[in-house]
């Protein structure tokens, strides 16, 4: 019996500031073996209206899909002679701690790493095979609890049957005896049946489905030594003996011990939950080209191109440094993992788009890795005993975008009145913010709203000022709370304030009207521990409950805390976190909360989108389609749905450097990353969040990167400001004359293209394309754009944007792509560069980033006329 082992380390102080990046299964390889009398040589076998599958067992044996409108270019193919299905039985650790989690794989009991393919066969909507003839198999004597699901299924479709089992190597044979003797050791092997089903599900996408029955460990009959062609498509060459492997794989195959439930200290805690002898990974391996380069796997803020790399897809905190030094050596001694990784992020998604124009994507929510390391091949490890996705078709990364988001979802237009000028990001109370409205006033910054994150008060703990999770606003630190917002709202600025799934006990908080707390405790919709009792998750300095979002009355409850902030005034929020549901926990629904942790964050967006076409549903006559009035919330968390439920993201915490992982040049990759995925819209905290005031290290914001972040984001979706973690040790937009200039001047710029911003909004909520792009969206065959990550993106097709992104720097390399004849007009010289493919060295002193326009385009003329007349230009 496998186990499931949870290691609680949220109070381990000291900790090894390297820790190894989590273990994975290592690549798995197998061989490919066919029967012939039941499987056709070579046949295509059309899946739907719009696809086809091509088997052939030339060179051992492979499956091919391609679609109708182009059957030549392959968009999924196997590799040849080799198991594309692979199962094993493992043990699952899982490392917690804050946020923070750890997914690895332990001893490995059991593995099926070699195929056969018995039957590969046609299923029409009528075809009685599916109900009672040849799906039999697929349930009770053989181990399958699951039938195909076929759901929007266009037929016919394709299923493929089998067997995946482990041999015993007989070392006896010569190399050139094996494909005429070597026979399947049948009495020893370990073996489990399983189906692969093809079926289409648009025109543009089709849907595959892999299901394993439970394993055996010994044949009813032995395979006869008098079929010596039994099983053709063996390779000629068997892969060596395979060698113990580091993760102490157990080749036996006796039934396992599991583990007991230990605690240790108060410091590290460990649980242990048994699980069944079903199979608990699925591997699904298939061909890549050595060229070929993946971009997406969500909001990423390390890599663009991951080929080569392993990618765990897991939602969690992105980390403190994530291996920038000397940061994530600091912050990983004192709290366990707490620095993060290039591959921890607060919204990853199973979804990946190449630049041979493929794409696919898993559906359900179990930990997956995408393993790239290999040239010739990915193989995608989940847990669990099946998987489901989808492969799509498109001629051109912006196609496949839009038939991601067809299903997945996209983002709805955003109210007009948040892209319109700057979100001044304050805290302090309202005197504060009046004094730095009237600063802003002073030199005419175009504003769109005040964020008020602290609107429910401060406390002190040991960690320095934080929050009050407790969602009502705090009177005695706004006072005139009503009349600020009147006053504000009267110059069609809007408040926006701060939330999450979050509770915190406010019994010492003195002047609070509720205690949301202990109200969803007594409603029981707070997550419970296995022993029934809320769970208090810890968080910085304090603990605090979650909301069940599995329980039918949470969200509900929730809607009314909401609608009493907006009776107020309110129109948006940060809705924050979702990315730390417990491994361990106990929901409502009774389901796996490894799984239903990717799931929150879509099921927090979800609650917090149902608000906002409530609220607007409840409204009448013109006042529901008022575009000043309209709601809109932001968020960090997420998984491959969530541009269906979200509004708008934003990156979460980087910190306040220029660094590469965690600083500023992060923010630009997690941008344009995510739009791969289907984040359309998204932006980062101007000058970033996380400060550190150490006496040994010390990461302050200072002047020169609040400027340049400035100058970046005035090319994002959303133009806001945040004061940081430790407001007094960083340069604010209000500290100095230079700041408040600074930031009016670059509000003007970001206003001065909103005409183009409200066009890309709308295409977006139509088609999915993200505002900010990567240049392989609209360049895909130029070879240099695949080798550009952070150093520019364009905004829609018509404006190219270099930032400068290195402390001191005064100019960049800009790069003109290939593939279009255009000249590209720098706006602040008006400088024409004409040659298409080449790079060029431009001065950008603070105050005039690298920016140009593609001459003579109405998007240009229309951008540098309105430059022209806020006299920027």
């Amino acid at each position: 019996m496998a186990a499931l082992r949870i290691t609680k380390k949220h109070h381990k102080h000291l900790n090894n500031p390297f820790p190894s990046a989590p273990s994975s299964l290592p690549l798995i390889r197998g061989s490919l073996f066919i029967n012939p009398q039941t499987v056709p040589s070579d046949q295509i076998f059309n899946v739907g209206r719009d696809f086809q599958v091509l088997w052939s067992t030339r060179n051992g044996g492979s499956l091919s899909i391609s679609h109708l409108s182009h059957p030549s270019r392959l968009i999924w193919s196997t590799v040849p002679g080799q198991a594309f299905v692979s199962a094993a039985l493992a043990e699952t650790q899982v490392e917690e701690s804050r946020g923070s989690f750890a997914i690895k794989d332990g001893n490995v009991h059991l593995l099926c790493n070699d195929q056969t393919v018995e039957d590969i066969r046609m299923i029409n909507e009528n075809d009685c095979y599916l109900e009672a003839n040849g799906l039999d198999f697929l349930s009770g004597n053989s181990g399958f609890d699951q039938k195909p699901y076929l759901k929007d299924t266009q037929f016919p479709v394709l299923l493929i049957t089998g067997w995946v089992f482990r041999r015993k190597r007989k070392k006896s044979f010569q190399t050139t005896e094996i494909h005429d003797r070597l026979q399947l050791d049948a009495e020893k092997s370990s073996y489990a049946r399983y189906w692969v089903l093809f079926d289409q599900k648009t025109s543009n996408q089709i849907g595959f489905q892999v299901k394993l029955g439970n394993p055996s460990f010994e044949f009813r009959s032995k395979v006869s030594p008098t079929a010596p062609r039994r099983y053709w498509g063996l390779r000629r060459k068997l892969q060596r003996t395979r060698r113990r492997l580091r993760l102490g794989w157990c080749w036996s195959v006796s039934r396992p011990r599991g583990f007991v439930k230990v605690s240790s200290s108060e410091e590290e805690k460990e649980e242990t939950v048994a699980e069944s002898m079903g199979f608990n990974r699925v591997c699904l391996t298939y061909s890549s080209e050595d060229n070929e380069r993946f971009y997406g796997f969500g909001e990423q803020f390390s890599h663009l191109n991951f080929k080569g790399k392993r990618v765990p897809i897991f939602v969690q905190e992105q980390g403190i440094g994530r291996g920038d030094q000397p940061i994530t050596f600091a912050v990983n001694l004192v709290s366990y993992r707490a620095g993060g990784d290039s591959s921890t992020t607060y919204a990853p998604s199973p979804h990946y788009l190449t630049s041979k124009m493929r794409s696919l994507y898993l559906e359900g929510y179990n930990y997956s890795v995408f393993d790239l390391t290999r040239k010739d091949r990915v193989q995608i490890q989940i847990h669990g005993d099946s998987v489901q996705g989808r492969i799509l078709h498109g001629n051109s990364p912006s196609e496949l975008i839009e038939h991601l988001t067809e299903t997945i979802g996209r983002l709805p237009e955003l109210p007009e009145w948040i892209i319109s000028g700057a979100v001044v990001g304050m805290q302090g109370g309202t005197d504060i913010v009046r004094q730095v409205w009237e600063k802003l006033q002073a030199h005419n910054t175009p504003v769109s709203a005040f964020w008020l994150q602290d609107w429910v008060g401060q406390r002190e703990t040991l960690v320095g000022s934080q929050l009050w999770w407790n969602w009502e606003v705090d009177t005695t630190r706004y006072k005139g709370w009503q009349n600020l917002i009147k006053d504000l709202s009267a110059q069609h600025i809007k408040v926006m304030t701060y939330c999450n799934p979050c509770l915190a006990p406010t019994d010492e908080k003195p002047n609070r009207r509720r205690n949301l707390f202990e109200e969803a405790k007594k409603l029981d919709i707070l997550v419970k521990d296995k022993k029934g009792d809320t769970y208090m998750v810890p968080n910085t300095a304090f603990d605090v409950g979650m909301l069940d979002l599995t329980h039918p009355d949470a969200a509900s409850w929730f809607k009314q805390v909401l609608q009493e902030m907006v009776d107020g005034g309110v129109r948006g929020w940060m809705a924050d976190f979702g990315e730390g549901l417990p491994v361990d926990a106990s929901l409502y629904s009774g389901e796996d909360p490894i799984a239903a942790h990717n799931r929150y964050p879509e099921l927090w967006a979800q609650m917090n989108r149902e608000f906002v076409e409530e609220w607007k549903n409840a409204r009448s006559g013109k006042a529901r389609e008022d575009p000043e009035e309209a709601l809109v919330f932001f968020m960090r968390a997420g998984f491959r749905n969530s541009p269906r439920w979200g509004m708008l993201f934003w990156e979460g915490d980087q910190m306040v450097s220029w660094q590469a992982n965690d600083g500023i040049k992060s923010a630009v990759v997690g941008l344009l990353s995510s739009g791969i995925s289907g984040y359309a819209f998204n932006h980062s905290d101007i000058g970033g969040y996380c400060a550190v005031n150490l006496p040994v290290i010390k990461y302050r914001r200072s002047e020169e990167l609040l400027l340049r972040w400035m100058e970046l984001n005035a090319f994002t979706v959303v133009f806001r400001t945040h004061e940081g973690n430790k407001p007094s040790c960083n340069s604010q937009f209000y500290s100095n004359q230079k700041t408040l200039a600074h930031f009016a001047r670059f509000a003007k710029v970001y206003k001065a293209w909103k005409f183009y911003r409200v066009q890309l909004v709308k295409e977006a909520a139509q088609k999915g394309l993200p505002v900010c792009r990567h240049l392989f969206l609209h360049y895909p065959k130029d070879e240099h754009v695949h080798h550009l990550s952070y150093q520019q993106f364009l905004v829609g097709t018509d404006i190219l944007v270099v930032p400068v992104l290195d402390k001191g720097k005064k100019g960049v390399k800009a790069y003109f792509p290939a593939g279009e004849n255009c000249s590209w007009q720098h706006i602040w010289t008006g400088k024409l560069f004409a040659e298409p493919g080449c790079e060029v060295w431009v001065e950008a002193p603070i105050g005039q980033p690298a920016i140009f326009v593609k001459e003579g385009s109405i998007i240009g003329d229309t951008f540098l006329k309105n430059l022209r007349e806020f006299n920027i230009l």
